[in-house]
């Protein structure tokens, strides 16, 4: 029930002014994002490696719509790529990019207005940057979902990267209508596919609106993953959907290893170890950074519960 009235914060300036002034440190924040630095972001990775997991680093911001901006993300994940070779976490560690973060969202510039075409083609060559440095460094990079107004966008440059750089990984949101046809587009042999359920707030005319149907819709999709040829990387907090994907596996003669699951820093971390030392390949999705603001209110979308401890945060900030 509290789930649309959250997701619509998310979209307000005024109170995304007020919640950011929080430190990163208080409560419900550090809970999800362990901090603002490349440095607090390594430091977290290596822990959670320590402990058996993997994991995807992702340097939070969306929606850029200034060049300078889009090529200080891109600089960071670079730099962010360097410290992880260096530390020797990159055959634990891949990064996780949104492609409105590097350019695909660009407003007008100094040559004019920035197009669908031009956005494309700097989206593109910043996300070839990035890939270009995780692949000098050793590992991977994931394109990101983002709302359905970019899943076009999204998918059309993940074909065009996957020419030079095949290991590029894919999202794809199992509450939008549309995501069995790119689920069997995309279960190719080589082919990494996150699926998870979806953060969004979603028009029904796109995307399953009930708890219901959106689980249905996952493990239709996780379906045809798992009977695929590629990688499938399943996103889940869900106990019945980590035991379905399990299932499955079997079902399909996969082994340990042939697929993997994801869950987010801070969530269920138990679990992710338990599933870990049971011999499953586990990976945590580790945002870092100071733009948390719009991933922190999906969370709580997510998780309603936790929205108590978030307000007493806000209440007694001085």
């Amino acid at each position: 029930m509290l789930r649309q009235p959250l997701l619509a914060l998310s979209r307000s300036a005024a109170v995304r002014e007020l919640v950011s002034t929080l430190p990163v440190s208080s409560g419900i924040v550090r809970s999800y994002v362990p901090g603002e630095t490349t440095e607090a972001a390594v430091a977290a990775a290596t822990g959670l490696v320590d402990e058996g997991l993997k994991v995807t680093l992702d340097y939070l911001g969306e929606d850029t719509t200034e060049h300078a901006q889009a090529d200080a993300t891109v600089q960071a994940y670079v730099d962010l790529l360097g410290q992880l070779s260096a530390r020797g976490l990159a055959r634990h560690a891949e990064v996780s990019v949104k492609l409105t973060a590097i350019g695909l969202a660009l407003r007008t510039s100094a040559q004019g207005s920035a197009g669908p075409s031009s956005t494309h083609q700097v989206a593109l060559e910043n996300a070839r940057t990035i890939c270009r440095a995780a692949r000098n460094a050793g590992t991977t990079v994931t394109l990101d979902a983002e709302d359905h107004t970019t899943t076009d966008a999204t998918l059309a440059v993940l074909r065009d990267l996957r020419k030079d750089f095949p290991e590029t990984g894919a999202v794809l949101q199992a509450y939008l209508h549309r995501t069995e046809a790119d689920c069997r587009e995309l279960a190719h042999e080589g082919s990494r596919v996150r699926l998870c359920k979806g953060a969004y707030d979603e028009p029904e005319e796109v995307a399953y609106q009930s708890r219901l149907d959106v689980d249905t819709a996952y493990v239709r999709c996780l379906k045809i993953l798992m009977a695929g040829q590629g990688y499938p990387m399943v996103a889940t907090h869900d106990p019945r959907m980590v035991e379905i994907a399990s299932s499955l596996a079997s079902r399909h003669g996969r082994e340990q290893g042939t697929y993997e699951f994801q869950m987010l820093y801070g969530i269920r971390p138990e679990e992710q170890r338990r599933l870990a030392a049971s011999g499953e390949t586990v990976r945590v999705y580790l945002p870092y950074g100071g733009e948390w603001y719009g991933y922190l209110v999906r969370r709580l979308a997510e998780r309603p519960q936790n929205l108590t401890f978030f307000l007493r945060s806000l209440i007694s900030k001085k």
